[in-house]
């Protein structure tokens, strides 16, 4: 192994074991308050993720930007996920975000509590019909908490250059609520992968879409969503060198 490679796996080891213990230390600090007030509890989840994208910049090299108008109204995000690094991005972007999220984070120490402070909504994934119907529920009981709503219209992190199909679950919601929609599209995935722990240098950005106003028919819906965020995110990672296979 060369020595500067040998060197950015050093430096990605130390960042990921540094990243991970702020988290309880931040946790710890921001808890009283967050107990107290949801506004503390979204202050720290974003203290959190604007400290993660600094330390990424001059630690590994991998510096981050947030292109197009970031919402600040009640809105979907319907983003392309690649990574925890999009997570990161849009969180400390977003005034007041809150994820569908998978129904095991719920329990996850420090991270569960927080999602739920801040409104997350959890599903269980494995279940269709019932994930739906789970998604529909835990978002009327957080219409009194307004806030932009992020969903990965994929359901899952993907590498970059894979493609997963589209669920329904972003189309359901944006009837439901009647709300616009704004596209989101990464290539976070070129530099900061779904597992592993190698961080390359770069540019990560996650770039917000025109929005898709409400009200359209599902299906219409549904191909300009999946257009929006495959082009763009094409386009972002062609920009940091990487190509689509095939």
């Amino acid at each position: 192994m060369r020595t500067k490679e040998a060197l950015q796996w050093l430096r990605s080891v130390l960042f990921i074991l540094q990243m991970y213990a702020a988290m309880p230390l931040m946790a710890i600090f921001f808890t009283p308050l967050a107990v107290l007030s949801r506004d503390w509890a979204v202050r720290a989840v974003r203290s959190y993720c604007r400290y993660v994208r600094w330390s990424a910049a001059w630690m590994v090299g991998l510096r981050s930007e947030v292109r197009g108008e970031v919402p600040t109204d009640e809105v979907i995000v319907a983003a392309k996920h690649q990574s925890f690094f999009d997570i990161i991005i849009i969180v400390s972007a977003c005034p007041r975000p809150k994820f569908i999220m998978k129904k095991q984070l719920k329990w996850a120490p420090i991270l569960g509590w927080y999602a739920m402070r801040i409104g997350c909504v959890p599903v269980d994934r494995g279940k269709r019909a019932q994930a739906i119907a789970q998604m529909k529920e835990g978002v009327r009981r957080n219409l009194h908490d307004p806030g932009q709503l992020i969903i990965y219209p994929q359901g899952t992190r993907v590498a970059a250059g894979a493609y997963r199909p589209y669920k329904i679950g972003t189309a359901v919601l944006y009837e439901e609520l009647e709300e616009d929609c704004v596209p989101a599209a990464t290539n976070v995935g070129v530099f900061w992968p779904r597992h592993g722990i190698y961080r390359k240098p770069g540019l990560a950005v996650v770039e917000f879409l025109p929005r898709i106003p409400a009200g359209k028919p599902r299906e219409r819906f549904m191909v300009e969503l999946e257009e929006a965020i495959e082009r763009n995110s094409d386009r972002l990672m062609a920009e940091a060198g990487f190509h689509r296979p095939g």
